[in-house]
């Protein structure tokens, strides 16, 4: 039989992938499970695996080129004999596979492809072109099944999508999860800002040079399958009816704070995540969505924030639990999210789960901004720079105080202008007031 390897959907809004390159070639054997291309999704680079054993007879999409979702981009013979068959197949002079002429239940076991994580860290939210019903996991999760004996087809998935991750295996076999989890992570789409990567506000930190771009005068440049993942998430953006809310912030206590704990590792970016999510505790309607005319609470405070990426677009990796994790593994989880981002090595759910964003331009001296709503969130902070302002104190005299500009968009479907005025308030009193708080 001659199997279709056809273009996975690695995202709920990937309408094309880009072959990044092909593992295997023309005539190698491949095993079920082994790894034959490596896709290029909206975000991170995919390892796509065999679900059949067989030989790479044909490649229809070269490295380098795209192919739409759905779409045949290679075939796979599961004998000599048909290898052959295949090429012409591929080069449009032969029959097509057996299976378009099987029953609709015979087709039903022509399973293609499925995508997984490989050992670098690429993964995949399990989506599939062809079946529905095959079963979307981890492959630590396959893995641990395996240890644990747990049969995954009696496991509801609580990762991205219904995808089972190592969380779910763990719990299925008594055993205590080896990390925290997001007790609802959201099966959100991807949610790129127009915003840049969050830096620290602290006067001591140097400004990032400006992102280098290529550029060819007189010529077009296509986008990249970054970019135009961002185009469609703006696209939809504007669907929302948004309103924006303007607050100013004093930072010297949070500027006094960051320098005692910056020789221990600690970043601005997580001094700022955990403001952001301590406060959003007394504040749920801000971190909500709005779903089928209804307000969706969001059962974990996953603060996305927006990083830059070198070869254009923006992904936005997400700081899980933001709440209940203490600024050392804050600053040791963005660190390693960065990374990871950059190598376009991100899992799905370290991008797409993300229940508020936050964004900021600071680090480039912008003092004031708006940023655009993400689609399947409620709410996004805009972070300007902090810079010493002249202020009239308390006591009727002139101050110099470091002060910052913060713009919230909302989505004005389920957030009024008082519950967004509520928590700039709060998170103001924190960061001005009581930023030590942060460090219990």
């Amino acid at each position: 039989m001659i199997h279709e390897i056809f273009m996975p959907a690695l995202s709920s809004t990937m309408t094309e992938g880009k072959i990044v390159s092909w593992v295997k070639s023309p005539g190698d054997k491949v095993e079920k499970g082994e790894t034959v291309v490596v896709v290029e999704s909206d975000k991170a680079d995919m390892d796509v695996e065999s679900f059949y054993d067989g030989i790479l007879a044909a490649i229809v999409t070269p490295a380098g080129e795209a192919a739409p979702v759905g779409a045949a981009i290679a075939l796979l013979a599961e004998t000599e004999a048909e290898v052959e068959a295949a090429q012409q197949q591929a080069s449009g002079g032969g029959e097509k596979p057996a299976a378009e002429h099987q029953s609709a239940a015979d087709q039903e076991q022509v399973a293609v492809v499925e995508t997984a994580v490989s050992a670098n860290g690429n993964g995949s939210n399990g989506s599939s072109p062809v079946r529905s019903d095959r079963i979307v996991a981890s492959p630590r999760a396959r893995k641990l099944a395996k240890e644990f004996k747990v049969d995954l087809a009696t496991l509801s998935g609580s990762g991205p999508h219904g995808r089972i991750v190592a969380e779910d295996v763990e719990s299925a076999a008594g055993k205590t999860p080896t990390s925290v989890p997001a007790s609802a992570p959201v099966p959100a789409v991807p949610t790129p800002t127009v915003a840049a990567p969050v830096a620290a506000t602290a006067p001591a930190r140097p400004a990032p040079a400006p992102i280098a771009v290529a550029v060819q005068p007189g010529q077009t440049q296509p986008m990249t399958t970054l970019q135009n993942a961002v185009v469609r998430n703006m696209m939809a953006s504007l669907e929302i009816p948004t309103f924006h809310v303007g607050y100013t912030i004093t930072t010297d206590n949070l500027d006094k704070l960051y320098k005692q704990l910056k020789s221990k590792g600690v970043t601005m970016t997580a001094l700022l995540a955990k403001a952001v999510a301590v406060t959003l505790q007394k504040h749920p309607l801000l971190y909500a969505s709005y779903v089928n005319q209804g307000t969706h609470f969001n059962a974990s405070i996953n603060v996305a924030i927006a990083v830059a990426m070198d070869d254009g677009g923006l992904i936005t990796p997400v700081l899980q639990n933001a709440d209940q994790l203490d600024l050392y593994s804050l600053s040791r989880n963005w660190k390693d999210l960065v990374d990871r981002a950059r190598a376009k090595q991100l899992q799905p759910d370290e991008y797409s789960s993300g229940t508020f964003t936050i964004s900021n331009l600071g680090m480039f001296g912008v003092s004031s901004f708006d940023a655009i709503l993400p689609p399947g969130q409620g709410s996004i902070l805009a972070i300007g720079g902090s810079s010493p302002q002249v202020v009239a104190t308390n006591d009727g005299l002139l101050g110099v105080r470091r002060q910052m500009q913060v713009n919230i968009t909302c989505d004005h479907r389920i957030i009024y202008g008082a519950n967004a005025a509520a928590f700039l308030k709060d998170l103001a009193k924190l960061i001005e007031t009581n930023p030590e708080s942060l460090t219990m």
